[in-house]
């Protein structure tokens, strides 16, 4: 008689088979492909500098030259050298769905979803101009490749480096032509490809037609994405292990944008990527690389994964209360919590304090603080604080510090500080008891700045050791607020950020 296992026996017994399998393939890839294809993959980059320094010698970076026979000869041989390189790494065979439109149909392609450098493979194919980090140019070898297709470099951390980006987008796509087609990846990070999130508006802003194109990698053994899970190297490594990787580039139908459209590049950029989400299959999360950077952010104060912080973001970023906060900015709102002395604003107050009308985003952001119909502002400054200057934590302490210390000696007692840590943290609740026991070493009842910090030194990873960030807390439960998000999931950047029902948390506390 046949036995006949449960599917979920199968599965548990075909990965136990498998993934054993897979490493055998991989080790002995690693010592026979691997350092095989690596080294050709250097060969034919260094192949194809001199054709790229040549082609770029006293070439105008404001203007194009009509194309000389052999300046086309030139791109002609870089793609083939680019192509074998990619065919050494196990990129065979390219396939391409749809028409390629004509710069002059479509002066900007945005291509999605973006999740690792092999994302390179379409731009070496169409030598389209992208939009690149100011530090790639000054890399040996690959700075020069990258030159040669004309591209626009932007500091992330130099407000001015972007607009004058922008303007030279606007500039190249209104050419009729005349420059290559600029190709952008809208979401401005990495992802690991399970949703689309928020699209930057530089692609959008000059209101030409777009062409919408899709990157899929329909791998078995390693999937193509550099998250936080999967370094840089590894997926290299992984990569070039795997004997044949596949790649589909799709061209979707160009997107002429409506009136309303050019006059609101957020609503273009949200309807062509509605639009590629649908044609991939994907979700769509309403959280941009600003998110993406905070919920990356190292550190003793590294936020979890159930944070309403980038919540939080998302509605100070619609609200336009982000915009141009700076360090002045952010020391002038703690003098301006400080004075209120620790007073609980009303929704209405709150909505005065922010000089903003009483909105659904202003409600939202209240509900995230709120006691009993009240918050203290302090909370708020603090949590702005963090989403504008992920990478600064000590700052923002030392910030809460100095809003909630008292005069005589810039000291803290054990619930302030337990409300510092839980709004830095983004979280419902922080028992801080042992840990404030553990800082205040003299057992003075208080503790300061400088307290803090020692202890932190020896002790980074507090909040693991103090306290168990296993529980999410409620957030607003607004349908307008919430993403477009259909199941939640847990991978890299899209996790879970999708508000919470607070009626649900009230059951699971009683």
């Amino acid at each position: 008689m046949r036995y006949l296992w449960p599917r979920g026996h199968q599965r548990c017994a075909d990965a136990n088979l498998i993934f054993p399998f897979r490493r055998f393939i991989i080790a002995v890839m690693t010592v026979t492909l691997f350092p095989v294809r690596l080294l050709f993959a250097a060969f034919m980059m260094l192949l194809a500098w001199p054709f790229a320094f040549v082609a770029t010698v006293g070439r105008s970076e404001d203007a194009v030259e009509p194309l000389s026979w052999w300046r086309w000869l030139v791109d002609l041989v870089l793609k083939a050298i680019m192509r074998a390189m990619w065919f050494s790494g196990g990129f065979h065979w390219v396939r391409v769905k749809g028409r390629p439109a004509l710069p002059s149909e479509a002066p900007i392609l945005t291509m999605a979803p973006h999740s690792s450098y092999f994302d390179a493979i379409p731009v070496t194919m169409t030598m389209a101009s992208i939009v690149m980090k100011a530090e790639s140019k000054d890399i040996p070898v690959w700075g020069t490749l990258i030159k040669f297709i004309r591209p626009m470099f932007v500091s992330r951390s130099d407000q001015d480096s972007r607009r004058k980006t922008v303007e030279e987008i606007k500039r190249r796509a209104c050419s009729d032509g005349e420059w290559p087609q600029i190709m952008i990846f809208p979401e401005g990070t990495c992802t690991n490809r399970s949703c689309l999130i928020a699209f930057k508006p530089g692609a959008f802003i000059p209101g030409v037609p777009v062409q919408p194109v899709l990157l899929r990698y329909p791998n078995e053994m390693v999937r193509i994405n550099s998250t936080p899970k999967q370094g840089v190297f590894k997926i290299l490594w992984l990569t070039l292990c795997q004997l044949h990787n596949s790649v589909e580039i799709e061209y979707l139908p160009t997107y002429t944008p409506s009136e309303e459209e050019k006059k609101d590049p957020a609503l273009f950029a949200n309807n062509v990527r509605r639009i590629m989400a649908k044609a991939l299959g994907l979700r769509i999360i309403d959280y941009s690389f600003e998110d993406c950077q905070l919920a990356m952010a190292k550190g003793p104060l590294q936020l979890p994964k159930h944070t309403c912080l980038l919540e939080f973001g998302r509605l100070v970023r619609r609200l336009g209360l982000k915009a141009g906060v700076t360090d002045e900015v952010l020391h002038e709102e703690a003098s301006r919590a400080r004075e209120l002395c620790g007073s609980r604003l009303d929704v209405e107050g709150f909505s005065q304090y922010l000089n903003q009308p009483m909105t659904e985003a202003v409600q939202d952001i209240f509900s995230l603080f709120e006691e009993h119909g009240k918050m203290d502002v302090r909370e708020y400054v603090l949590a702005l604080s963090v989403v504008c200057r992920p990478f600064r934590y000590l700052e923002t302490i030392k910030l809460a510090f100095r809003m909630f210390e008292a005069q005589e000696d810039g000291a803290v007692v054990e619930d302030e500080l337990a409300v510092i840590l839980k709004t830095a943290l983004g979280i419902g609740d922080f028992a801080v008891c042992d840990l404030f026991r553990a800082i205040d070493c003299q057992d003075k009842g208080k503790i300061t700045f400088d307290d803090f910090c020692r202890f932190l030194e020896n002790c980074p990873d507090f909040v693991e050791q103090y306290h168990c960030l296993s529980e999410p807390i409620p957030q607003p439960s607004r349908g307008s607020t919430s993403p477009s998000v259909s199941q939640p999931s847990t991978n890299g950047f899209c996790a879970d950020f999708s508000p919470r029902d607070p009626s649900t948390h009230s059951k699971k506390q009683n």
